[in-house]
């Protein structure tokens, strides 16, 4: 929790000013925002974009090697998301318990698996969690660097085989693998609870005998062990979502600029989403909405700020009515003629949303991708 206080003295102010620079010295400069972006959000001490992209990458590079998929969401020190993956074969719970560990480490301050064990040891413990918003089950750490939190990290999506495996572990690996060995060594698993009324009712296999396939390149969408975990074979790839979102922040990068982006799946899951430097919460939530309003719509966002400027009459009651967002910056993905997700960008990219999103579709699909095509430039190229 951070407290403001009102009414201080200049010389008091000054003092906490100073002493706000000297914590941000207790972090080394390349784990969280610094110069300009930090002074732009107000705060030294938040994780940045490089360091949450190395955890997820170390932390999907372990699960590979043990042949897992898992889903990964580091948030900020103000519960913020900064950067999230969710490797091809997760599912919607695989998603969400990540962000709900991350957010229980965040909150607590302490390792999520914490309060698993205290709900192992007394079960009627587990009600006051829940009324808490907190989720007692492992996978969320806080990110300490020199005593210093700048931020949560949480790991969804795979079967515990410990002590070899959990999502708690690939989390574990990742921060060491960051930070080094000033991370803490994990807080002992404590038994599971057993139900003492357990039944013995047959529980049934869902499973498909035939793969989903695609006519679309594989690298493109989610196949073969992943598509049959989610019965889909048109969602789009983590591969491909990754490489969108780095053409698209490097050409917010070229242009002097940042951005937040969402890419989100048919279903609405969270694929792919990181946050620049410097962007705050109104960058970041209305990248999410434009995601989620191409989806709904199957268009771009841009389709309805136009119609808004030219002819407002009934455009507002649709868009409160329905819950969609107008700016642009959203774009369903469409590549040969099939929707395999969407894509938000907020937060201005130097150039423009709707244009950083359209180069990381052209780098990562080339012509196979159906993008916004405005009159004049279609006149202009007759």
């Amino acid at each position: 929790m951070k407290l403001r206080i009102v009414g201080l003295g200049l010389a008091a102010a000054g003092a906490i000013a100073l002493g706000g620079v000297a914590l941000a010295q207790n972090v080394p400069e390349q784990f969280v925002v610094s110069g300009k972006a930090a002074e732009k959000i107000q705060d030294f001490t938040t994780i940045n974009l490089a360091t949450s992209e190395r955890i997820a990458d170390a932390c999907e590079k372990a699960a590979t090697a043990e042949g897992v998929q898992i889903s990964i969401m580091v948030l900020d020190n103000d519960g913020n998301h900064v950067y999230m993956d969710r490797m091809d074969g997760q599912g919607y719970l695989n998603i969400v318990t990540a962000d709900m560990k991350a957010r229980t480490a965040l909150m607590t301050r302490q390792p999520s698996k914490l309060l698993m064990n205290r709900v192992n040891e007394n079960p009627t413990q587990e009600l006051q969690l829940i009324q808490l918003g907190e989720f007692a089950n492992s996978g969320g750490l806080p990110i300490v660097v020199n005593k210093q939190m700048i931020g949560a990290v949480g790991v969804g999506g795979s079967a515990p085989r410990v002590p070899v495996w959990s999502d708690e572990i690939c989390a574990h690996k990742a921060l060491v693998e960051v930070f080094g060995n000033s991370v803490p060594p994990l807080e002992k698993d404590l038994p599971p609870r057993r139900n003492p009324n357990a039944g013995n009712a047959p529980v049934p296999r869902f499973a498909s005998a035939t793969t989903p396939k695609s006519t679309l390149p594989a690298e493109y969408v989610v196949g073969g062990k992943g598509a049959a975990n989610v019965f889909d074979g048109s969602q789009i790839s983590l591969a491909a979502a990754k490489k969108i979102a780095r053409t698209c922040r490097d050409w917010a990068a070229s242009k002097g600029g940042t951005m937040s982006l969402y890419i989100i799946d048919n279903a609405g899951e969270f694929v792919h989403m990181e946050r620049m430097d410097g962007q705050i919460l109104n960058n970041i939530r209305t990248a999410l909405l434009k995601a989620q309003t191409a989806l709904k719509t199957r268009q771009p966002t841009s389709i309805r700020t136009v119609q808004l400027k030219n002819d407002p009459d009934g455009i507002p009651r649709q868009l409160a009515y329905f819950g969609f967002f107008t700016n642009s910056g959203g774009i369903p993905i469409v590549v040969d003629g099939q929707m395999i997700g969407a894509i938000g960008v907020g937060g201005g990219a130097g150039g423009g949303d709707e244009n950083c999103a359209i180069e990381g579709l052209k780098a990562t699909f080339g012509a196979h991708v159906t993008l916004p095509v405005y009159p004049a430039a279609a006149a202009a190229a007759r």
